[in-house]
This record gives structure tokens, C-alpha cells and sequence, in this order.
């Protein structure tokens, strides 16, 4: 309990003390008055104070106004012991809701406590321990046994565990030796590691997790953004309504205006909107939090809630739904050895970080750049480059037929590299991928949920992507498409959705930017936080399994319904207890739980949304 909820529920226990010593007393008139004045003024000094403050502001109409406006009035018509315990009741709401939100930003922050304290670099031959925003590129730094790692950056010494658990929901420690990149957030588990430094604190993966989680917050759902101009109407609303009810029926029926005041008064007790205004986001800041407990980051409560909607998932292939880890697998020469064939396919690759130049230069091993020269990496076709004073061209049957190379299809299945000299064909190169182990379970866990349909695209010839899509059950495929070609398939299957349904783009973060941005929603496996999917993507899955789209959509589902179950739970008490407060048939005591009652349930029903089971 925070030092302010102390201090609250220290107020309302001298008020309740006060308040009962106060009901003791014999007292009549004026003296009466003044003894209840002491409590009321105990326990609800800071409620007048703010809608004072709040009306000087312009902002009249809010619940302090109402609980003010109720209580003083019941002062006024001399029922000093409910206006005092309607006060006090109210502060215990408010400690409730105090203590369940504080509940729930602690255990977001517990998991979200990814940021380094300090960083140990290597300068001028010793250790110096700094702040992780004064370390720069291409330092050293140290990581200990036990300490987070501060900075992203590679392993040049030493091997060790990982505990990525903050970042991916993941328990099963990682394993990582020199070479390997690591990330900033990851707890060091048992090695000592020199890390050479890739980015600066700013532009780190922990640094951008942190900016997504506090920021999340200002991108609302369409129920939230509601039930905020719900308040606004609704509020005066019922003031108008209180007073009209204060005054019409005693002039009409004419009757003594103090039975009227009275039930004015419970009205404007039970009409405030607490439950509903507070509720409602807390739901969703739950939900949110729920889901980075599973590694799943959500960029803000409207995608969120979109999410429950989706109707059709498209995939991208590559590092998605397969490994992305190629190898090769079988090599096919016109005219050439095929060692020589490899080599000239590796060098030609020789500056990209595509996975699929990746494997051809493990295939091959040490490569001398030297030899290469004029580089050109044409998207969705291929490398072209000079080699040895030849014309070299790697890549896949459009390039052959740009460079006019007489090519041919390989009855292999995998992705065929094919090769051409001078315009020449020389042969071509298999290279498998293989599906990741959750896929199928992730594409039948999405129509279990109410997909209607998945679709995967990917630029891999026909034989290729086909194979895959039967593998993983999935119900449609687009084979060799350009990135521009993707982008165009998307905007056609959002034409098969509903009105109010969604298309979800499924990519790998890195060359899918346009499609995810034009997406309804974008989800990008996050490879444990990588840059471009944390800037493409709406939603992050930051341990690369598609299954856990799936959860995802669950946790979306189930926050959906916790706030529709806070809205007609808040709505209907109200209006039951409205009514027989108008007919005179709700007392005080009703109209307290009316209001604090039913928002404190609420509230306590809005934290489940926080509990997710992983």
C-alpha cells in the first residue's frame, strides 16, 4: 500500500470514529451540525477542494461536483449522519479503486522491469560501472553473472545462459556464445560476456519496449473513446434530471419540496459514473499487461480490441511461418563444378544479411570480398554483380528471364537460387526451409477462435509455397510475389471482410513494413525485439511463435468481455436503483451502493483481465 492509500484509509478511520462518536452525542440544531461537520470535513476536505477547483477550471460536471453537490445538500435538509457516511463510503471506493489500479501498474512494472541500472564498460584497461545512456557504439561492455544486459549488441568472449522472460514470456533459458547477438533486458544467468555495443541506449530494444508499454495507454479503444463522451453528456444529464426532480412534482402534485430534495439528493448519489469511467480502461490497461506477460507487446488498447474481430490472417512465409533458417540441400550445375557454382552464388551474396544469403555463405564458408564489385540487390528478384570481371546473377527465374538466361524448374522441393554468367545459365541451387514446430497448431488454434479464413503470401515459386500452405493447413496461397505485389493481395482480401471484421497481416518485421502498416492490424514476430517490428507493427511477438496469435486473440476476447460485462453490470444497477430512487423507494444506504458499490465490483472484475494464463 502506497504512502497516499495510508493516508486515506488513516482519514477514513478517524472519520468513521468520528462519525459514530458523533451519532452518540444529544445534541439538536446548530451543535449537531457543527459535530457532523467535523468528520464530513475528515473525511471529504479533498472531494470540495476539487470540485471547487474543477468548476474554477470549467470542468463542472464530473463525480466530485455530484458527491459534493449530493452531500452538502443533505446537510442542508438536515440528514447530517447519511451525508457524512455518504462521504465516507465514497473515500472507501476511491481506496479501493486506488488500490486495485496501483495493483495492477505494479505487476505490469514488475514485468516490465527491463531497464538497466548501470552498465560495466571496458575503458583505458579497466572496469567502469555508468549509466547505460553514456555508453557508446562499438564500446565493450561486461555482463555478469546475474546482471541485465544494458545494451543490445554481439558476444566477442565467453558463452553463457539467457533468462528472457520480460521480453518473451519465455522461461526455458537461451543459450548464447561468441558471434550471437544479444539483447538489451535479458538477465545474464552464469557466464561472464564481453559484448561489443550495436546501438546506442536510445535506439536499444529495452529502451523501445518501455516507450511502447508507457505510451500504449494514449491509443484508446472505441470503447473507451465512448464511454469518455458517455461522461460527458451523461453527467449533466442527471444533474438536470436531479433538479428537475427537486422542483416539477412538488409544484405539480403540490407537495413539500423536502421528500423531493431528498430523492434529488440519492439520485445524484447514484447517477455517478466512477464504475464505467474507471472500469473500462483499466480493463484494457489489464489486457494489455496480461498479454506482455506472454510476450506479446500491444501498441494500444484500439488494437487490442480490434484484435477480437479479425476475420481473415494473412501470413508472409519466410521467418514467420517456417524457421527461416535455410540450408542447402541440393546443388544442380550446367556447365560448371559445383563447388565453383556455390562459390560464385556465395560472393555474389557475400553483402546481404537475407536469410538466404546467410546460407549460401555458411554452405560455402570464408569468402573473399575482394573479388566483387558493383552490387545491386534488386527486391523481389535477386543480386546482380560483377565477379572476377564477369556479369554474375543470383537469384530467382524473373531475374533469369530479366538477364535472358535459359532457365529451367528444379523437381526438388525447396527455394531453387538460380545462376547466371554473362547472361549464360550456369545452374541453380536448392535451399529448404522447414515450417516452425507451433504453425499448424497456430493455424488450426485461429479457426478454432473464428478465423475465417488464413491466407499465406510469399515470393517462393508455386511448388514451394504450396507445399507449405498443405503442410500447415492453411486456406489459400499466393505464390512469387514482389513486395508491391503483396501490398496489392491485401487490399483485396480487406474487400472480403465484413463491415466490422478485420484482416490481420502476419510478417517477420523487416520486409513487410508497407503491408503490415496497411493491415487492419500488423502483428510482426518480434525476434526478441527487433527494431524495424517494433516500429512496423501494432501488436509484437516477441519469442517468434505464431501460436501465440492465438493467445493473443483470447486475451482480446476475454478483455472484450470483462468491459461488456462492466458496462451492463454498472448500467443496469444504476438505472434499477435511478428509478426507485425517483418513485422514493431507494434509501442512502442504496444510493452508496449504487455508486461505490458497484464501482468497486467493477473495478475488482476489470484486474482479472491482468491474470493470463501463459
Amino acid at each position: 500500500m502506497s504512502k497516499k492509500q495510508k493516508k486515506m484509509l488513516w482519514r477514513i478511520l478517524a472519520g468513521t470514529a468520528l462519525l459514530v462518536t458523533a451519532s452518540l452525542l444529544p445534541l439538536e440544531g446548530i451543535p449537531k451540525l457543527l459535530v457532523f461537520l467535523v468528520p464530513y470535513a475528515v473525511v471529504g476536505w479533498d472531494v470540495i477542494f476539487s470540485a471547487v477547483r474543477n468548476i474554477k477550471n470549467g470542468q463542472i460536471f464530473d463525480e466530485n461536483f455530484l458527491m459534493a453537490l449530493a452531500t452538502v445538500g443533505a446537510f442542508c435538509i438536515a440528514e447530517y449522519p447519511e451525508a457524512v457516511f455518504v462521504m465516507l463510503f465514497y473515500q472507501v471506493g476511491e481506496l479501493f479503486q486506488s488500490y486495485a489500479v496501483g495493483r495492477s501498474r505494479q505487476s505490469i512494472a514488475a514485468l516490465m522491469d527491463i531497464r538497466p541500472d548501470y552498465a560495466n564498460v571496458e575503458r583505458d584497461g579497466s572496469l567502469v560501472q555508468i549509466d547505460p545512456d553514456e555508453v557508446a557504439i562499438d564500446e565493450i561492455i561486461v555482463v555478469k553473472p546475474g546482471e541485465k544486459i544494458p545494451l543490445d549488441g554481439i558476444i566477442i568472449e565467453g558463452s553463457s545462459s539467457l533468462n528472457t522472460v520480460a521480453l518473451t514470456g519465455e522461461a526455458l533459458p537461451q543459450d548464447v556464445t561468441v558471434g550471437n547477438s544479444v539483447t538489451s533486458g535479458c538477465v545474464n544467468i552464469n557466464g561472464l560476456l564481453r559484448v561489443q555495443v550495436k546501438s546506442a541506449f536510445g535506439d536499444s530494444t529495452v529502451s523501445k519496449i518501455l516507450d511502447l508499454v508507457e505510451n500504449a495507454s494514449s491509443k484508446k479503444a472505441k470503447t473507451e473513446n465512448f464511454i469518455t463522451r458517455f461522461a460527458q453528456y451523461y453527467t449533466p444529464c442527471v444533474v438536470i434530471a436531479a433538479l428537475m426532480l427537486a422542483v416539477v412534482p412538488p409544484l405539480v402534485l403540490d407537495q413539500g419540496f423536502s421528500q423531493w430534495i431528498n430523492r434529488a439528493l440519492i439520485f445524484l448519489v447514484i447517477s455517478c459514473p466512477c464504475a464505467l469511467v474507471i472500469s473500462v480502461p483499466l480493463s484494457f490497461f489489464g489486457g494489455i499487461g496480461g498479454a506482455s506477460k506472454c510476450g506479446i507487446l500491444v501498441k494500444g488498447s484500439n488494437y487490442l480490441e480490434a484484435l477480437a474481430k479479425a476475420e481473415i490472417v494473412v501470413f508472409d512465409k519466410t521467418g514467420t511461418l517456417t524457421k527461416g533458417s535455410f540450408n542447402v540441400t541440393a546443388l544442380h550445375s550446367a556447365n560448371m563444378d559445383e563447388k565453383q557454382l556455390l562459390e560464385l552464388a556465395a560472393t555474389a551474396e557475400s553483402y546481404s544479411d537475407h536469410p538466404i544469403s546467410l546460407s549460401l555463405k555458411a554452405a560455402h564458408g570464408a569468402i573473399d570480398k575482394s573479388r566483387v564489385s558493383n552490387v545491386e540487390e534488386i527486391s523481389g528478384y535477386g543480386i546482380m554483380a560483377d565477379i572476377d570481371g564477369k556479369k554474375v546473377a543470383v537469384g530467382n527465374g524473373k531475374l533469369m528471364d530479366k538477364v535472358g538466361a535459359s532457365w529451367h524448374e528444379c523437381h526438388k522441393q525447396g527455394t531453387v537460387i538460380h545462376v547466371a554468367i554473362n547472361g549464360v545459365y550456369a545452374g541453380h541451387i536448392v535451399i529448404s526451409d522447414e515450417p516452425k514446430p507451433d504453425a499448424a497448431a497456430a493455424i488450426a488454434a485461429l479457426k478454432k477462435l473464428g478465423v475465417r479464413k488464413t491466407v499465406m503470401l510469399t515470393g517462393d515459386r508455386k511448388a514451394v509455397g504450396e507445399h507449405t500452405a498443405a503442410q500447415l493447413g492453411i486456406d489459400e496461397v499466393y505464390t512469387e510475389l514482389l513486395p508491391a505485389d503483396k501490398v496489392n493481395m491485401v487490399e483485396k482480401l480487406m474487400q472480403q471482410k465484413s463491415v466490422k471484421g478485420k484482416l490481420v497481416f502476419v510478417g517477420d518485421g523487416i520486409n513487410d513494413a508497407p503491408v503490415l502498416s496497411r493491415a487492419d492490424i500488423g502483428i510482426a514476430m518480434g525476434g526478441l525485439g527487433s527494431d524495424a517490428a517494433i516500429e512496423a507493427a501494432d501488436i509484437v511477438l516477441m519469442d517468434d511463435k505464431p501460436s501465440k496469435i492465438a493467445t493473443a486473440m483470447g486475451i482480446s476476447s476475454r478483455t472484450l468481455s470483462i468491459v461488456t460485462q462492466n458496462i451492463v453490470f454498472a448500467l443496469g444497477v444504476k438505472l434499477l436503483v435511478l428509478i426507485l430512487g425517483a418513485l422514493g423507494m431507494a434509501s442512502m444506504w442504496a444510493a452508496v451502493f449504487a455508486d461505490v458499490g458497484v464501482s468497486v465490483i467493477a473495478i475488482l472484475n476489470a484486474t482479472r483481465a491482468l491474470s493470463v494464463k501463459k
